[in-house]
């Protein structure tokens, strides 16, 4: 019975032996989970973060000491050159791709900014957020779709419930995540029959960028969750890993992860 129980435990460990994963937006909160994650289970991951940022760095030394198996990928998905040199290294490094996680993303503001001030909302501002949130992740589908393909593999982007019915941190913001819902409809489309496209819309997560936040706000917020508290980091991930893993007749679909807080009063 105990060799059983220890056996299970070692298949636990290397589950995703043998998948190659590729995760934007990594060095740290969501991405980071989702990199740590498959890697500890067994899979070879390309940690995607900015060259500026030595977060990125500094956790793929750690993961590599601790024994698993992650590569850094460097560049910035908001630049086109950048994102196609970086999927396109992901790939010949990993020696193939099975599941891409889009999950870059930007609010470019600490503080909301309310829908009434508009003269907020620059071209420029509405230009970093756009590219981050919206285009890079059609960017990197395109130049991972035939790796994915010959993989039959899977996409998972990371929305958001301001890209629904709720006011995200801002009004650009909100519709870079509402575009990004429709475009994980129409990649589910495209890359169809060989490749799942699917994504996650977070409600409010503990992570480094939310840390900043008002206690008051965020104590608002969970107040409206309907479980009464914030999403970690690995909340999100575990959705995210199961929509790349175990959900083979998914598609098309943004899977809500905030706890009940879109439900709330």
């Amino acid at each position: 019975m105990l060799a059983g129980l220890v056996e299970d435990m070692n298949l636990g460990r290397n589950m995703y032996s043998g998948k190659r994963v590729l995760v934007t937006g990594a060095s740290s909160g969501i991405g980071l989970a989702v990199a740590e994650t498959f890697a500890s289970n067994g899979a070879s991951v390309a940690l995607n973060y900015l060259p500026s940022d030595d977060r990125g760095r500094s956790e793929v030394s750690r993961l590599g000491a601790d024994g698993l198996t992650v590569f850094s990928a460097q560049g910035d998905v908001s630049c086109a050159r950048d994102a196609e040199q970086m999927v396109s290294q992901a790939i010949e490094t990993l020696g193939g791709l099975d599941f891409l996680v889009n999950n870059a993303g930007t609010a470019l503001t600490d503080t909301p900014i309310p829908n009434a001030q508009m003269d907020q909302l620059t071209e420029e501002f509405w230009s970093g957020i756009l590219s981050t949130n919206l285009i890079a992740p059609f960017r990197c589908t395109k130049a991972a779709a035939a790796a994915l393909r010959k993989s039959h593999g899977a996409v998972v982007n990371t929305a958001s419930v301001g890209g629904l019915d709720m006011v995200g941190s801002s009004m650009a913001y909100g519709a870079s995540k509402a575009g990004l819902i429709n475009l994980t409809k129409n990649l589910a489309r495209g890359l169809a029959p060989d490749v799942r496209v699917n994504a996650v819309a977070p409600g409010l997560v503990e992570t480094t960028w939310t840390q900043s936040w008002p206690e008051e706000r965020k104590r608002a917020l969970i107040d409206r969750s309907i479980l009464r508290r914030a999403c970690t980091a690995q909340d999100i991930a575990d959705v995210i890993i199961f929509l790349c893993v175990g959900a083979r007749m998914i598609t098309g679909q943004t899977i809500v992860v905030d706890g009940g807080l879109s439900l709330g009063g």
